[in-house]
């Protein structure tokens, strides 16, 4: 009997030490980060993504928080990589600055990068100011109305697509023409428009929507074991409530966990 017990608390020790041992080994897909011990994050500063505290620096919002947990998962360094906009993130990808980052998900992009599972998802709809006769989505694409968009946007990319009337006016800061009266309609992320729609009395965010952004993370091309490891870690995430708590931490409004899977292949 002491014999088989000592036996049995062999076994344990052995099977224990593997397992830990197996734990250490890193996952060959991402084994270059993890040998490299950081993994360069590509992060656009505004609200979808995260924001910057201008007192005390520190970064804040859904795709930092999930940032980090990766971080974590490989045992490195997190070093975010900061861009003003989501177009600068891309001019990031050609200089090799980053390992990962964090986009909206669009066709056009996915030549220059490959998209992960999605991980949330906002409608793309319209804020219009007070007065105005625009009631829906359809009301908009008339000749005469012209539509504010954020330069670079996937929202613009969505609306050069879609629209066979309205003018589409790109601006770097979309929201001053519409304040301005130089525009009838602002496009983009319900979560922004409602948050916008603050600033100008009166103002609506319409109900109905003309699509769903999506947003993933994103790796350069060619590194295809990389992204099915992200992938991975999006539905962990999500099922895990992670998704939803850096949501609700990061207090976005008509932002929602994109369901389990890819819905942007289906």
């Amino acid at each position: 009997m002491l014999a088989l017990t000592l036996a049995l608390g062999i076994a344990v020790e052995v099977t224990g030490e593997q397992i830990l041992n197996a734990q250490q080994v890193p996952d060959p897909r991402v084994a270059d980060l993890v040998r490299a011990g950081r993994v360069r994050v590509g992060l656009a500063l505004l609200p979808t993504f995260a924001t910057k505290d201008p007192v005390t620096g520190e970064l804040r919002g859904v795709a930092i928080d999930l940032a980090r947990a990766l971080a974590a998962r490989f045992g490195v360094e997190l070093l975010p990589v900061e861009y003003s906009g989501v177009a600068r993130v891309l001019d990031g990808l050609k200089d090799g600055a980053w390992d990962v980052a964090f986009l909206a998900v669009d066709p056009a992009r996915a030549a220059q990068a490959d998209f992960s599972h999605p991980y949330m998802q906002i409608d793309d709809t319209y804020l219009v100011p007070a007065g105005s006769s625009i009631r829906n989505v359809a009301d908009a694409d008339q000749p005469g109305v012209r539509i504010a968009v954020e330069r670079g946007a996937s929202t613009a990319l969505v609306l050069s697509r879609m629209l066979k009337q309205a003018e589409l006016v790109p601006a770097g800061a979309a929201f001053d023409l519409l304040r301005a009266g130089s525009a009838n309609v602002l496009a983009g992320p319900r979560a922004a428009l409602l948050r916008l729609s603050a600033q100008l009395p009166g103002s609506r965010v319409l109900e109905d929507r003309f699509g769903v952004i999506l947003y993933a993370m994103l790796v350069p091309k060619g590194h295809a074991g990389r992204l099915a490891h992200l992938s991975e870690f999006i539905e962990e995430a999500k099922a895990s409530g992670l998704v939803r708590q850096a949501i609700e931490r990061a207090g976005l409004r008509g932002v929602q966990v994109a369901p389990a899977g890819n819905p942007s292949t289906r």
